[in-house]
């Protein structure tokens, strides 16, 4: 076995932009202001523009950004959430966390994501079983944003809100707007694996809402009013630490790039095995962000796949091996009617790939000739 290169290789990022990189960090070590500094106002404000949105709040992850919001929206101890079994743990998590409960759909086999079609199914189910939620998150998966057009107009005659959680989307696009502007309230991880990643945990939460904007800054902030010993309501310590927005500033500067660079290296790789496994849909209207570059093998093939690369020194990743109604945390909570077909089968096919900005054109060609050997 030879030599495993990275899944994602932070280093050749990291020497692009060392320079603004160390000019930023070594500012905040001579202010001194490590909670809330300027950076982080600075970066809340730049992510907005980004974004287009009006607020931006940053908080200690991309967990805390779905509590945070969910608190925030009024979500109380017995209430029920929508949420799609084809996900990482933290959105269901995040429901349970709040006192609430988990109620697990399906997803489109397609884009991965919740539809107008699988969303009407868990409503119509939450019905014949006497369940009302409060409100639907729905997970971006991938890099690519849902289509929050069609699952607004679901919920058009329902008092339900929904949250966008842009975990893996953010940088992404549908239908000309922006991740992160496409719900009501939005959050975002900056785990270092996403495309805009810090050193070490950081997250926030997008929202043109103002009041909602500033019942975050204090739900945040251990419940502030007008000033941090003024408790007004019972919070969190969960601020986006001084340095890790310095951090992002300086990713911020070429992420755009980045994004140019993900998509060429999707491209390259649907060009190179769009006819031994079914490669990723992307809808017309939408731009992924491309967290990951998953593939979709028949039953049996995927883990053949995967061992093949793995003797060659490839990494790959299994994005999700158990969907979270499977999970042992999780398997007491509801399911919608007729169970989740589509998101079982997913857990036994996905298989992704090394995905990055960096990751070199003939390294890529040796992973797409090594899978379709592996086929």
């Amino acid at each position: 076995m030879t030599s495993s290169i990275p899944f994602i290789d932070l280093r050749v990022q990291r020497q692009r932009i060392e320079a603004d990189l160390c000019r930023r960090m070594d500012a905040v070590l001579e202010h001194g202001q490590f909670i809330l500094g300027p950076e982080v106002a600075e970066f809340e404000r730049r992510l907005g523009e980004f974004a287009g949105v009006d607020h931006v709040v940053g908080c200690a992850n991309g967990t805390d950004a779905l509590v945070l919001s969910m608190r925030a929206l009024g979500v109380e101890p017995g209430d029920h959430v929508i949420v799609p079994a084809f996900t990482f743990c933290a959105t269901a998590e995040a429901v349970v966390l709040c006192g609430a409960v988990p109620v697990f759909t399906d997803v489109d086999e397609r884009t991965f994501n919740l539809t107008a079609t699988t969303l009407a199914a868990a409503l119509e189910s939450c019905a014949a079983n006497a369940i009302a939620p409060v409100g639907i998150i729905a997970v971006d998966l991938f890099g690519q944003a849902a289509n929050y057009d069609a699952l607004h107009e679901v919920v058009g005659g329902h008092d339900l809100w929904i949250l966008g959680d842009a975990a893996q989307s953010f940088g992404g696009s549908f239908a000309g707007r922006r991740v992160g502007s496409l719900a009501r309230v939005n959050t975002v991880s900056f785990f270092p694996a996403k495309p805009l990643g810090c050193y070490g945990d950081g997250g926030a939460v997008l929202t043109d809402d103002a009041d909602l904007a500033q019942l975050l800054r204090s739900l945040r902030f251990h419940g502030k009013g007008a000033h941090q010993y003024d408790n007004v309501r019972i919070g969190y310590n969960s601020r986006l630490d001084t340095l890790q927005a310095a951090v992002l500033l300086a990713k911020l500067e070429v992420f755009e790039e980045e994004l140019t660079a993900r998509q060429q290296v999707a491209d390259r790789y649907s060009a190179g095995l769009h006819d031994v496994a079914a490669v990723p849909f992307i809808a017309d209207a939408a731009r992924s962000a491309w967290a990951q570059y998953t593939l979709l093998f028949e039953p049996g093939r995927r883990d053949d796949v995967a061992a093949a690369l793995r003797e060659q020194g490839i990494p790959t990743g299994i994005y999700y091996a158990q969907p979270l109604h499977r999970q042992t945390a999780y398997r007491e909570y509801p399911v919608v009617a007729g169970g989740l077909p589509v998101s079982e089968d997913l857990a036994s096919r996905v298989l992704s790939l090394p995905m990055h900005a960096y990751l070199d054109p003939s390294l890529q060609d040796r992973i797409v000739e090594l899978v379709r050997a592996a086929c």
